[in-house]
């Protein structure tokens, strides 16, 4: 269960706006992106929303890895997202793997404000 869970809520994202709402694009982005840092993507899903008048609304997606997941949820409307990345390091160390794929998930969506946290996740207290 050792691991670590890396999330941010990034405000006022400067991307190009379709950016947060082509699912088909985040999911291209955020699969090579895992697999450039050297985690392994055994699945994925991502949802595009739209609102009561038919338009455009929002991405939910995650990637699932043999190693845990990278999750993000985009708000168009007020030009923010929610990231989740968390590994596991149970076979060998991947924190330095979820900090590059976290660094560069932010830095496509170009944030203006960005709010962060880092768990560190299963370590039993004896």
């Amino acid at each position: 269960m050792n691991g670590l869970h890396l999330i941010a809520d990034l405000h006022d994202c400067r991307c190009a706006p379709g950016f947060l709402l082509d699912a088909a694009q985040l999911e291209v982005f955020c699969v090579d992106a895992c697999s450039r840092h050297g985690l392994t993507v055994v699945g994925r899903l991502f949802h595009a929303f739209r609102d009561a008048a038919d338009q455009p609304a929002g991405v939910t997606g995650t990637v699932v890895l043999a190693e845990s997941h990278l999750a993000v949820h985009t708000w168009p409307e007020i030009g923010s997202v929610t990231l989740d990345v968390y590994v596991c390091n149970f076979s060998g160390d991947n924190s330095g793997r979820a900090h590059a794929l976290f660094a560069d998930v932010v830095a496509a969506f170009q944030p203006a404000r960005l709010e962060t946290k880092e768990v560190a996740r299963g370590h039993l207290s004896s």
